[in-house]
């Protein structure tokens, strides 16, 4: 099929300072500051990756490896709610120890090099009780999230505990807090007040005095001392968006708040479909509808879906392509921040009096919420899918910022559900350098593979044809045209860019597309290895990591081709001032202090370049893998098997056998299980949970591991009758469940140890 756009009368962005009201500036002289259309570090495009991590639902002496490894998967900022139930869940009693620790967290940030926007509330929502909102305020004289002097004083002395937790951590400090955010969702969304059971028809004020409200937080968070370069707000459903703060977006693709009180088909929704949402002539979109001119301010995301939590009556198993596609799609349509919720998940902490603090419909404990980053540090496909979309806008990063979205006509009428047309869109700067980008994926419905292809995009200098692109079902990509790689110009190219490192240029063939290179004329072409076909000034390569050089003027550019495979080992670690490109299949966390490598295996390879580049003692060399020299890691293997014995119908004790920390740094067990609930408890408190999905329940051990040494879990599954529906609307003794066949059974459990090996 033969698709194009004309792209030969375009006009450049107007690109203008927003001015003081969203800047700052370091003791040292940098700054940061935005444009209408992206943020700046020191006057140059900064392209934010945030991911969500809620630092009360890790264990503390997960923060640093947790940050570590999402800094690696390509976040440059942690964005954290502060959630004041945590902190104040008896009046007057402030908690800010162990977990609660904002200020140690806040310090790791910066530590570990992340910026971080605080979300301080009051309300928050993140399926915490209540929406963040402590039960004490319920039985005052006024109305929560309101102009109410009443609550207002309440708010003022809770914004004056987090400013003290915060205080000398801002970016005028020298800090990592760049931003703020106060409330969430005001006049979209509310949460129910816990205090009543099950669905309630009881629910918070999603708050009525619009814009007045958030201004109102905002001057008492600065009398407090709460001092950012910006602040922000949620723009989404109406939400109240003042011109002084910055409005960001996001967008979700699996909904379990359709299923709260009954069942249903979940629809195939239009987050995968590309909009304009930075055009001025295009005032309303899916899921965009700014209360301000789009161009006036950039489009930035805080909120796309990186997983989803299980609610109670919908209990999906997330599809991981649905994660890098819809940052595909909303980086198409004119994105210049992409931000995850969540990108790691948690656990909630356990209430004082004995509480549950997450939200009734949802685990009491658990918030894993499939992220890319598990509720214990698993790394899942999404987080490796993501990771090489987050190195091509590191690599591109000022001209990516700059670039402006164009689209073909009649792509805004295609059917979320409709496979047959091929979903693309371009952004391309003012110099007429681009990409081209393509997204076969579809939330609830079916894709098919794409072959055949055709894309002319019509450029003031001449046609450029994207001839027979293939794309496998559920994949996405990003081709780029007249793209400086490395300071040769790429004419275009089937494959997307990864990293541009020592003088060459990472790429990976999308899965179903068969990789092709074309240059300028003039361009000299070098075949260094594997199969390197040339015709012209076009290379199409194939086999394993095939490799060329292209040279222009006297300069040349090595270009390595992986597959779609390796390129989910593909990273970039930085560490003491190098930048090494390593494919590996474990977690690679680079500090200043050290460089560490994880593994649920106890063997793993690690293939460098340059070779130089990391240090590597204790590694065996284990020849080479392309360009990369490749090295083995092996550890001692820990066998551990855990002995479960059945006390019940549906409940059992596992006990685990001790190990130390030198053998492994955690143990993580898996549960494979059928039923409705499993609860895990040690010493008769619930440690962890889960709504079963058919998906095998985790739990990391490291934090009980002095526990387990002496008694077992004791692990409970609630069971489930075939065919049946839980009846969660009622608040008392009517819940009931009805059916046949139960079923509750522990099939089997299995103790997987994580390795860790310190290489520098």
């Amino acid at each position: 099929m033969r698709s194009e756009i004309d792209l030969t009368q375009t006009q450049p962005k107007r690109i203008y300072p927003l001015g003081e009201g969203f800047s700052g500036a370091r003791p040292d002289g940098g700054t940061l500051s935005f444009t209408n259309y992206f943020m700046e570090l020191n006057g140059r495009p900064f392209f934010g990756v945030s991911g969500e991590i809620h630092y009360a639902r890790l264990w503390e002496a997960r923060w640093e490896d947790a940050l570590l490894k999402m800094k690696a998967g390509g976040v440059n900022i942690a964005s954290t709610y502060a959630f004041w139930i945590h902190h104040e869940e008896r009046e007057g009693e402030f908690d800010f120890s162990g977990r609660r620790n904002l200020r140690a967290f806040v310090e790791l940030c910066g530590k570990c090099g992340l910026y971080v926007i605080a979300r301080i509330g009051p309300f928050c929502h993140g399926e915490v009780r209540n929406g963040g909102l402590p039960d004490w305020l319920y039985g005052k004289p006024f109305e929560v999230r309101s102009l109410d002097e009443g609550f207002l004083e309440c708010v003022r002395r809770w914004y004056h505990k987090v400013a003290g937790q915060l205080e000398g951590l801002y970016f005028k400090d020298g800090g990592a807090v760049i931003a703020v955010q106060l409330d969430n969702e005001y006049m979209h969304s509310a949460a129910p007040w816990e205090d009543t059971r099950g669905s309630t028809d009881e629910w918070l004020p999603a708050g009525d005095a619009g814009d007045e409200y958030l201004m109102r937080l905002n001057e008492i968070a600065r009398e407090e001392g709460i001092d950012a370069p910006f602040y922000t707000c949620t723009g989404w459903g109406g939400a109240a968006t003042p011109e002084a703060m910055m409005p960001l977006w996001g967008g979700y693709a699996f909904r379990p708040w359709m299923f709260y009180s009954g069942g249903g088909e979940h629809p195939a929704t239009e987050e995968y479909l590309y909009r304009d949402n930075h055009n001025d002539a295009v005032r309303k979109t899916y899921n965009f509808e700014p209360l301000y001119p789009p161009e006036s301010r950039p489009y930035l995301c805080c909120e796309m879906g990186g997983g989803m939590f299980s609610s109670y009556n919908y209990r999906f198993r997330l599809p991981f392509e649905s994660v890098d596609a819809m940052a595909n799609v909303k980086l198409g349509s004119g994105c210049n921040m992409l931000g995850y919720y969540m990108y790691h998940g948690g656990t909630n902490p356990r209430g004082r009096s004995g509480a549950f603090l997450n939200e009734g419909q949802v685990p009491k404990l658990s918030y894993d919420f499939q992220a890319p980053l598990g509720e214990y540090g698993q790394v899942r496909d999404s987080y490796r899918r993501l990771r090489r979309l987050h190195l091509l806008t590191k690599a591109f990063e000022p001209e990516l910022c700059r670039m402006k979205t164009f689209l073909p006509e009649g792509s805004q009428h295609i059917r979320p559900e409709d496979p047959a047309p091929l979903r693309w869109a371009v952004r391309m700067g003012a110099g007429g350098a681009g990409f081209l980008f393509l997204n076969n994926y579809q939330d609830h419905a079916a894709m098919t593979p794409k072959a055949g292809e055709t894309v002319i995009l019509k450029l003031p200098g001449g046609d450029l044809a994207f001839e027979g692109l293939s794309l496998e079902a559920g994949e996405n990509c990003l081709l780029p045209f007249n793209l400086d790689v490395g300071g040769v110009t790429l004419r275009l190219a089937h494959a997307q860019p990864l990293a541009v490192i020592d003088g060459v240029a990472f790429f990976f063939a999308p899965g179903g597309m068969a990789p092709m290179y074309a240059f300028p004329e003039g361009t000299r072409i070098e075949p260094e290895a594997g199969e390197v076909s040339v015709d012209g000034y076009a290379v199409r390569v194939a086999g394993e990591m095939p490799r060329f050089k292209a040279v222009q003027g006297g300069h040349g550019v090595r270009f390595v081709t992986l597959s779609a495979e390796q390129s989910l080992r593909f990273g970039v670690a930085q560490y003491r001032g190098r930048r090494a490109a390593v494919l590996t299949d474990g977690a690679v966390l680079a500090s200043g202090e050290a460089l560490r490598i994880e593994h649920d295996r106890p063997e793993v390879r690690l293939s460098v370049f340059p070779e130089n580049a990391l240090p590597l003692s204790g590694a065996v060399p284990d020849g080479a893998e392309g360009p990369f020299a490749r090295y083995h890691l092996a550890k001692k293997p820990l066998e551990l098997e855990a002995a479960v014995k059945r006390v019940g119908p549906s409940r059992y004790t596992v006990q685990v056998p001790a190990w130390g920390d030198s053998a492994a740094k955690d143990v993580w067990m898996e549960l494979n299980y059928r039923g409705d609930i499993g609860q895990a408890f040690l010493d008769g408190t619930l440690i962890a949970d889960n709504f079963w999905n058919g998906a095998p329940w985790v739990i990391g051990l490291a934090e009980f591991r002095e526990k387990l040494a002496r008694q077992p879990l004791t692990v409970v599954i609630t069971p489930v009758r075939t065919g049946s529906r839980i009846n969660v609307e009622s608040t008392m003794a009517g819940r009931r469940e009805e059916g046949r066949d139960a079923v509750g059974a522990l099939d089997g459990v299995s103790l997987k140890p994580v390795y860790e090996w310190r290489l520098g």
